[in-house]
């Protein structure tokens, strides 16, 4: 583990604004300001519309809309001015993919967010951007407690519809995540940067 004193870690539920505001109080007894916030909760409850439950609804739309609004929204008065906010969004926000209706729905709502919010906080300087990831080597597949042989088939069915025909590597989206939070995208806010090997556009075209 990756250990610093300067590092200090918080525990708190984004998706009730009881734990977000742990993290609020947190940031405020430091007395620092925030250079860089990095909106990156997420899950998915994958299933047709006709099967999903109120439950299914709520959890998805509590962690990926409400925790990123509210979250976003204590923090704003702790963010430096010049502050780099980046939201974690999905391809799934474009596409029209089976059994993901909802966690689609949710991902479509944070990049509108992000827009708002970066024409609402342009007068202090901070820049509001969306990593979008596309398929990305972190096994959800098999925490989700899918069987190994329809992980195997899935995973080849989702490779088969990006450009160069393999999954995204963690790294590759923390690269475009560090970008956008550092001075070299200076001149950058507004903006949705793909990192999805092209699937998006490819599935599209």
């Amino acid at each position: 583990m990756f250990k610093s004193p300067k590092l200090s870690t918080v525990v708190s539920d984004t998706s009730n604004l009881a734990g977000i505001a742990v993290l609020e109080k947190a940031v405020a007894e430091s007395g620092n300001k925030v250079d860089v916030l990095f909106l990156n909760a997420g899950l998915a409850v994958f299933g047709p519309i006709e099967h999903t439950t109120e439950a299914d609804f709520d959890v998805q739309f509590n962690t990926n809309v409400k925790g990123y609004f509210f979250t976003l929204q204590k923090l704003i008065p702790h963010l430096a001015d010049g502050a780099s906010v980046v939201f974690t969004s999905s391809n799934a926000a474009h596409l029209a993919n089976i059994n993901v209706s909802v966690y689609s729905a949710t991902k479509s709502a944070i990049n509108t967010i992000a827009r708002v919010a970066a024409n609402e906080l342009a007068e202090r300087k901070i820049r509001v951007n969306i990593v979008t990831p596309g398929p990305t080597d972190t096994g959800v597949l098999s925490k989700v407690g899918m069987p190994k042989d329809v992980e195997n088939q899935v995973t080849e069915q989702i490779i088969a519809t990006t450009a160069v025909k393999r999954m995204g590597q963690p790294e590759e989206i923390a690269y475009a995540v560090l970008f956008l939070a550092s001075d070299k995208a200076g001149f950058i806010t507004g903006s949705e940067f793909l990192v999805d090997d092209g699937m998006t556009n490819y599935a599209l075209k």
